[in-house]
């Protein structure tokens, strides 16, 4: 038997808006996690697809307020980061690291910074799996609050390092493309 969203409880977390969000951040997370079984034109093709959707389904979100006093749950640990780190840096080679001109550190300098399209990534999915494991206890205060705690955590960093992400996918795919035509 299906669930419908009527018969959900009333609260904004089992709202359609929220439930399509959680929904493309599972998806999301299990592209990161599985990346070194795609060819890199595969994980490229899927991230920049999966990466804009991410984005434009988190915007469309209002910012709940926090029910607790208490810190949600972090479900990344440092092994878990770096194995999705890796796991992109494995797959995309030199093509990894790009020079981005919205670095924090780019105001101190007058040349672009070097960073890593699997850091950035990484970052992101830190951030959408500890979101993704409060939603799975199922208790809506807790989800509320992680939820809560994804949205702020998106406007302060990992909304600009998933769109950073995206223009150096956007290259790749692009210069992939060019390389085939040629």
């Amino acid at each position: 038997m299906k669930t419908t969203y009527d018969q959900l409880p009333d609260h904004y977390v089992y709202s359609r808006e929220v439930i399509e969000f959680v929904t493309v951040v599972a998806e999301m997370c299990r592209l990161l996690e599985n990346a070194a079984q795609l060819s890199k034109t595969e994980f490229v093709d899927k991230t920049t697809k999966m990466l804009p959707l991410l984005y434009l389904k988190t915007v469309l979100l209002n910012q709940p307020q926090y029910l607790l006093d208490g810190f949600t749950e972090q479900f990344v640990n440092e092994e878990d980061y770096n194995y999705v780190n890796g796991q992109i840096q494995q797959v995309l080679g030199e093509d990894d690291t790009y020079l981005d001109t919205f670095h924090t550190e780019m105001q101190y300098s007058d040349t672009p910074v070097a960073t890593t399209v699997s850091e950035n990534l990484a970052d992101v999915y830190q951030e959408i799996k500890n979101l993704a494991g409060n939603y799975q206890t199922g208790e809506t205060e807790v989800m509320n609050d992680a939820l809560a705690d994804c949205m702020t955590a998106f406007r302060e960093h990992w909304g600009q390092k998933a769109l950073s992400a995206l223009q150096a996918l956007h290259a790749i795919m692009c210069n992939e493309k060019t390389e085939e035509e040629d």
